[in-house]
């Protein structure tokens, strides 16, 4: 497969959902707390990375697309460093700041390359700004080429039903990243990617490759997809098409160093191949190639356009 660091250039990309700020103190561990048996973290250095929603921004960015980026911010620190890192990538922002909570923050602590503890700060917007973000969406989706939800669960999709239905209305794929049990508010999308474990949470413990089929066709045809994507680890992923198709692709990863982000690499490439002229096999074959890359980095990462053409053609 052949593709150029200008392949995705033309497509606007639409993102909306839970945008949050990842912050890592780094450092090393020496000695056990006299105060109680946990390690002392000596911090060294402190990073902040664009999470969540922004990630995805971030990585279709990456790609070499367009991006606007709509979702809900506190009136802090945290909310305003997302918006400067995420213009830095060159997203459009359309973040609405909601006076009444604090910026979601994933908060991970690093000694020696591995992850001591993770501390979240999570509040949900208001049913105001929710709207607000609700009559954004439906003056954005007008431009856009394809819509991408991220749904980590935080209140920032309350109304992703209405998103699907608007964007249904004008011809825009939707990918959605979905989240919890209720599976029947992404009725309509284009394309859902759970991850295994998501996947079975919904649809049932799979005994064999046979009832996994089965359960994922029955689940694809029930929410009305065109496609559903599932994640399997080491077994790479399987997708299930509205003709009834089943199409496999073996993880390619040589290396999992981290899977902080690595689902948002894996949609945001899925958007991307949507609305390309591309097989599904070769779209299995880029979201494999992209997960790859980001597993084999620390933290919340992102997959470049250069990247992927040098490990397609290495």
């Amino acid at each position: 497969m052949n593709i150029s660091p200008n392949q995705f250039s033309a497509v606007k990309a639409l993102v909306v959902g839970d945008v949050m700020l990842d912050r890592y103190w780094f450092g090393t561990v020496d000695r056990v707390s006299p105060e109680a048996p946990v390690p002392v973290l000596a911090v060294k250095s402190e990073e902040s990375r664009a999470g969540g929603a922004a990630n995805v921004a971030h990585n279709l960015l990456s790609l070499g697309a367009q991006c606007e980026l709509l979702s809900v911010i506190g009136d802090d620190d945290a909310g305003r460093e997302i918006r400067s890192i995420i213009q830095h990538y060159g997203a459009t922002t359309s973040l609405i700041v909601d006076q009444g909570i604090n910026t979601i923050v994933k908060l991970r602590m690093v000694a020696q390359n591995q992850q001591l503890l993770r501390a979240d700060f999570d509040e949900k917007p208001s049913d105001e700004v929710l709207a607000q973000c609700l009559e954004g969406f439906a003056s954005s989706v007008k431009t856009a080429d394809v819509v991408v939800l991220s749904d980590y669960g935080k209140g920032g999709l309350t109304h992703v039903a209405t998103m699907v239905e608007l964007a249904k209305a004008q011809n825009v794929p939707v990918i959605i990243d979905p989240k919890g049990n209720d599976y029947s508010r992404y009725r309509g999308a284009t394309l859902i990617t759970p991850n295994m474990k998501e996947f079975e949470a919904v649809a049932g413990v799979c005994h064999s490759e046979s009832d996994f089929a089965e359960r994922a066709q029955a689940l694809r045809a029930e929410l009305e997809l065109e496609y559903l994507l599932v994640t399997r680890s080491e077994k790479g992923m399987s997708l299930f098409c509205a003709d009834g198709r089943q199409v496999d692709s073996p993880a390619t990863a040589l290396e999992v160093y981290d899977v902080s982000g690595a689902g948002d690499t894996v949609i945001s490439l899925m958007a991307l191949a949507t609305v390309s002229e591309l097989s599904e096999k070769d779209k299995l074959t880029l979201a494999n190639t992209v997960a790859g890359i980001v597993v084999g980095k620390l933290g919340t990462a992102v997959a470049t356009i250069d990247e992927v053409i040098t490990k397609l053609t290495s």
